[in-house]
């Protein structure tokens, strides 16, 4: 990419709150020597005369969450806009299919976001496998238990564990799953060939044969309901659903009616809708462990979304190509 002797101009777009959780010192003082950069900008709405300037100066548009709208309009005004790299995961809600039109290059810091999501996703697939959960429950109950006692319907030896998309997200669960003795499938359309050790399976065979479910798909109008009153009752007696991908991927209603019968449990990071409006029956059953989308990057985690974004900066200044490129055509087919 060249960009003439003067330093190209990155402009910062997101909701201010998030620059120094996403952009630490370091990386901060990396993007100041790759760019003509101004942390005091922080652009939260395109139609502000104060930054009009800046956003014709602009060759990369650096964005976060809540981000403003990246629309045809707000690419006239950016007329030397080369790339967006986005500090976050998908770029659905705020980036126009103008961008690409207009040979802008976008990336996305998903893969990074995903790291966190999977680590909390294994974490809830092993406990479900160990029944973690009912077991705090009755003990608590109980406030004794019996020493050397056994417990032969749980383990995660062999445990069946059915993975319902392959994205970035999906992928990394699949990948973190490798060290332990699970037997994995794996059900996407989109994909030919698996992960290795893992099974193709078609979605209904996957509920039906798996003793967690984790879903992983993107949520759009073919997967809206993805698992409907008849899908959710295909999983078996005493399996759980492990949903922190969209909260439209699943009926409530039909998942309530199933868990209140308590044959299955569900581990929710979302839900639909979100957030749950306080007499949701969800956070009164025992069987439905609910968090309040908490698995995606938080604290600490952030940072490592800002580390992506500088690496993609220094990779674009340099003519190399986006490690974590986002083409027009994979919109549909990300969370």
């Amino acid at each position: 990419m060249s960009t003439g002797t003067a330093r190209p101009v990155a402009l910062f777009a997101m909701g201010r709150r998030y620059l120094p959780l996403l952009f630490d010192a370091d990386a901060v003082g990396r993007l100041h020597d790759l760019a003509d950069v101004d942390t005091g900008v922080v652009v939260e709405d395109f139609a502000d005369p104060a930054v009009a300037s800046r956003l014709a100066a602009a060759v990369v548009l650096l964005t976060g969450w809540d981000c403003p709208a990246v629309d045809a309009t707000v690419l006239d005004r950016m007329p030397r806009l080369r790339a967006v790299l986005h500090a976050a995961g998908t770029v659905k809600g705020f980036l126009a299919p103008e961008c690409w039109d207009r040979g802008v290059q976008v990336s996305s810091a998903a893969a990074a976001n995903a790291l966190p999501v999977a680590e909390f996703t294994v974490a809830a697939i092993l406990w479900a496998g160990k029944d973690v959960l009912g077991f705090r429950d009755r003990y608590r109950a109980a406030r004794t238990f019996t020493a050397g006692a056994l417990y032969p319907g749980v383990g995660n030896f062999h445990r069946r564990v059915g993975i319902v998309g392959a994205s970035h997200i999906g992928r990394r669960v699949i990948e973190l799953l490798r060290p332990f003795d699970l037997d994995v499938a794996l059900a996407d359309p989109y994909v030919g060939e698996p992960p290795p050790g893992v099974r193709l399976a078609e979605l209904d065979e996957l509920l039906a044969g798996s003793d967690v479910v984790s879903l992983h798909a993107p949520a759009n109008e073919r997967t809206r309901h993805l698992l409907d009153r008849r899908r959710v009752a295909l999983i078996p007696d005493g399996g759980v659903l492990v949903n922190t991908a969209r909260g439209s991927l699943v009926d409530t209603d039909a998942l309530v009616a199933e868990l209140s019968t308590g044959r299955i449990g569900a581990v929710l990071d979302v839900a639909d809708p979100e957030p749950l409006p306080p007499d949701s029956p969800l956070f009164d059953l025992p069987n439905a462990f609910l968090t309040p989308h908490i698995a995606g990057s938080q604290g600490n985690e952030l940072a490592r979304l800002g580390k992506v974004v500088v690496a993609e900066l220094a990779r674009l200044l340099a003519g190399e190509p986006l490690a974590h490129a986002i083409r027009r055509c994979d919109l549909d087919r990300i969370a």
